[in-house]
């Protein structure tokens, strides 16, 4: 279980503290065993001092740890269980600031130690004590700055890793917003043609000579409620079909009876296609059925010859009682999977918008043979 941030913090302060009283015990244990000439240790003064500086350490550590830094080295030369408390004060420092400034502080208590030990010592002993004690701030110094940095690399990593989250959750829903646009796009060209029908027939039946009055005044009412409806639907959906300047009008919106050919422009362009259609009469499919079915193929074919180019791809149509089933498969390229592209996934995106629409589903993945797998069952209304 993860720890929250707060309570990582209070742990991590714990820690530090705990090393600082275990590190401030054994050198009041190393002052009493072996006192330098003229040292004399107080007991209870010199852990009084030290209890302090480790309260100082666990309180003020993360937001002043500078200034409890250069408190502290001033501390451990009351108290020999404070010299605890300053290491890790400059471990703290280490892994707070920059090194420059970690550094700077770390050379002051070097020039302290230096002219502390000088004055108290012999040569013997100050040159065994000054080697000790600089280790020890080197080895510490060096450690924190070593946390600094790989903290610094997590943040880094962790904030490329939200970012790519959030790029990817962005092609998503703009995958979505074209996916729906198309739709709409469709929507518009298929109601347009079935509403211009009825408005034509309507006006037929109202200008025709031996119609009965009220059959012609209803006719009239139906072919100018048309006729409004049609407008209303090129201010709603109408804009969608603006296109950039110089732009080819879009083709008729292709049914079922067109895969076949969509296979062909495949094959001509160099795929490996195989198409099973067992559809008794494509014709007879409706037209928001067929384009639909027309679209998951489409989208898988392309996604093979993305993803594994020169494969042998599968297509199957099949009327499966009240669903018309598609299936696309692909073995996959041998050798370890290539990287994602960046907007990778969105055309399947797309798919489940446009499936779920009509109350179908979608199946996208590796089949138990190794080959991936894109399969869609979409409802056929009843006959």
């Amino acid at each position: 279980m993860r720890l929250r941030p707060a309570m990582r913090e209070r742990a991590s302060d714990a820690a530090v503290t705990a090393v600082a009283v275990v590190l401030g015990l054994l050198m009041l244990r190393s002052a009493q065993v072996d006192p330098m000439p003229g040292q004399h240790v107080h007991l209870p003064s010199d852990l009084a001092v030290g209890g302090a500086a480790c309260l100082v350490l666990l309180l003020f550590r993360r937001r002043w740890p500078v200034q409890v830094a250069l408190l502290l080295s001033v501390g451990d030369l009351l108290a020999s269980s404070a010299m605890g408390a300053t290491a890790m004060g400059l471990f703290t420092l280490a892994s707070h600031r920059p090194w420059r400034v970690a550094l700077a502080v770390a050379g002051l208590n070097a020039v302290r130690v230096l002219v502390t030990f000088r004055l108290a010592g012999t040569d013997r002993e100050y040159v065994e004590s000054v080697t000790v004690v600089l280790l020890v701030y080197a080895v510490i110094v060096a450690i924190g700055m070593l946390v600094r940095s790989r903290r610094q690399l997590v943040e880094s990593l962790t904030e490329r890793a939200r970012q790519a989250e959030e790029g990817q959750r962005l092609r998503v829903e703009e995958a979505r917003l074209l996916e729906r646009e198309r739709l709409a796009r469709e929507m518009h060209d298929v109601l347009a043609h079935r509403i211009s029908l009825l408005a034509v027939h309507a006006g037929a039946l109202e200008f025709r000579a031996d119609a009965p009055d009220e059959q012609r005044r209803a006719a009239g009412v139906i072919r100018r409620s048309a006729y409004e409806a049609m407008e209303d639907l090129r201010e709603v959906i109408g804009v969608l079909r603006e296109a950039a300047p110089g732009a080819q009008p879009e083709r008729p919106q292709p049914t079922l009876t067109d895969l076949p050919a969509l296979v062909e422009e495949s094959r001509r362009a160099g795929a490996h296609v195989t198409l099973d259609e067992r559809v008794a009469d494509p014709e007879k499919v409706p037209a928001r059925v067929g384009r639909h079915a027309y679209r998951i193929v489409q989208e898988g074919l392309t996604n093979a010859r993305k993803h594994a180019p020169g494969a042998r791809v599968r297509v199957t149509v099949e009327a499966v009682g009240p669903f018309l089933a598609i299936e696309i498969d692909n073995p996959l390229p041998p050798g370890p999977r290539p990287p994602a592209l960046p907007g990778a996934g969105a055309g399947l995106v797309g798919l489940a918008e446009r499936v779920g629409m009509i109350g179908g589903t979608l199946d996208h993945g590796l089949s138990p043979e190794g080959r991936f797998r894109l399969a869609a069952r979409l409802p056929l209304p009843d006959a």
